[in-house]
């Protein structure tokens, strides 16, 4: 079992940067590709980032690559999404979420998928003002 929470949500003005966080439990987190999903008022849940167990490998949508990138410190047990360049687009609920277990190869790149994760955060909201 793996808990997720996430912090470092808040309010920020377009162009400005946030840096979200996403602290897990359990000793198994290195073996977990991670990814980040946010969800808009009336709108569906959508994949943000993804990183696989070992940080060699990154998935973007296209609304965000080039301007958020998601490391993660298999040490502190911690995965991070930093946003740089804000848009107003960006305000929604962003959730940390994590795939069960994988070996290698499997689970070297993250899906994209969150009907993949099985691991959900409670949520920090990222309010981007105009």
């Amino acid at each position: 079992q793996v808990q997720l929470v996430e912090s470092g949500g808040g309010l920020v003005q377009a162009g400005g940067s946030l840096r979200l966080s996403c602290a897990a439990s359990g000793r198994t987190f290195s073996s977990h590709p991670m990814g980040w999903f946010r969800q808009a008022p009336g709108k569906e849940r959508e994949f943000v980032a993804a990183i696989g167990w070992g940080g060699g490998s990154t998935s973007y949508a296209d609304s965000v690559k080039g301007r958020f990138t998601i490391p993660r410190d298999n040490v502190e047990n911690t995965v991070h999404l930093q946003m740089n360049s804000l848009r107003p687009e960006d305000t929604a609920v962003y959730y940390c979420a994590a795939e069960s277990v994988k070996y290698y190869p499997s689970g070297w790149h993250a899906s994209t998928s969150e009907n993949e994760y099985v691991y959900w955060g409670q949520g920090t909201q990222v309010t981007v003002s105009s």
